[in-house]
């Protein structure tokens, strides 16, 4: 990969990361909707006079429903439970059970692609990822928290996907053109909730630049910096950011939020790493590849 690949991949990495410890900062003066409106309408219009200069919107109209349904999977449902869970749990834990986007992928491609044979090593991915979950909820999740990881785990469903259907329904359409439409669309079907749960007070300063932070580094620039990246090192070697985020998220939610980092979550996530990478391996050139998961966090 070039240097500027590197580079790239490396501020994604780090973008990427990021959205676990504003989400949680954000969560604690808004509510979850307020924060996927916020986030979704000002992510959409920055990138909306890309989308208009490149002329990407009108291709997208006549795909209207399939670009419907992937905003519901991919923004619209994952970002309000993902907002919800973090008012619970610690941004770091997050972050970890969201790790295993991956796995939840090789079980979609499996499951959906009928030609498609997962193997040993693929199945043993699925099982230590799998382990790693489990290891996670059970040491460091209380039984109060429980209904919160069912939300996680929504989430990582969700994340997994989306992409399944753009890959599948939506490829031939402008990437930017279907980031925006599908932004846009979000916040305008969270527009009559944000207007029942205004506060009766503006929220702190730290809970609105975190709002703003999601919107114009997390979403706007967070894309155009995947397009780049995909353009510069390929579709597959994009996909690894996967991988990295949560290790930033988990990060920065020790070192700025004080959240531990206990045993459970160092076990978890090695394996969760480990399975997904199992998981996902590459195949022989001549076998049909896993559709790779690339969720929005």
């Amino acid at each position: 990969m070039s240097r500027r690949g590197w580079v790239l991949f490396g501020a994604l990495g780090i973008i990427w990361g990021v959205p676990y410890l504003l989400i949680k900062v954000a969560t604690g003066g808004i509510t979850p909707a307020t924060l996927v409106f916020g986030r979704t309408a000002i992510g959409g219009l920055l990138l909306l006079p890309f989308a208009l200069y490149r002329g990407e919107l009108r291709p997208v109209l006549a795909k209207w429903r399939p670009v419907l349904v992937y905003t519901v999977v991919e923004l619209a449902v994952p970002w309000f439970l993902l907002a919800s869970a973090e008012k619970r749990l610690p941004s770091s834990l997050s972050a970890l059970v969201i790790a295993a986007v991956p796995i939840v992928g090789a079980v979609l491609a499996r499951t959906t692609g009928a030609r498609e044979h997962l193997g040993r090593v693929r199945i043993a991915g699925l099982l230590v990822g799998l382990v790693g979950v489990v290891v996670l909820v059970g040491l460091d999740v209380h039984a109060s928290e429980i209904g919160s990881v069912a939300e996680l785990l929504v989430v990582a469903v969700g994340y997994a996907v989306g992409p399944w259907i753009f890959h599948n329904h939506l490829s031939e359409l402008p990437p930017i053109g279907v980031v925006v439409s599908s932004l846009l669309a979000c916040a305008l079907a969270y527009v009559p909730v944000v207007i029942l749960e205004l506060p009766s007070h503006v929220p702190a300063a730290k809970v609105l630049l975190s709002v703003v932070g999601l919107g114009v580094l997390c979403t706007a620039a967070a894309f155009l910096v995947f397009f780049a990246l995909i353009s510069e090192a390929g579709p597959a070697r994009a996909t690894v950011i996967t991988y990295v985020n949560p290790a930033v998220a988990v990060l920065l939610g020790v070192t700025i939020l004080g959240e531990s980092f206990t045993a459970g979550s160092a076990i978890g996530f090695v394996l969760i790493l480990a399975g997904s990478v199992l998981a996902t391996r590459s195949r022989p050139p001549s076998e049909i590849p896993l559709p790779e998961p690339v969720g929005t966090h």
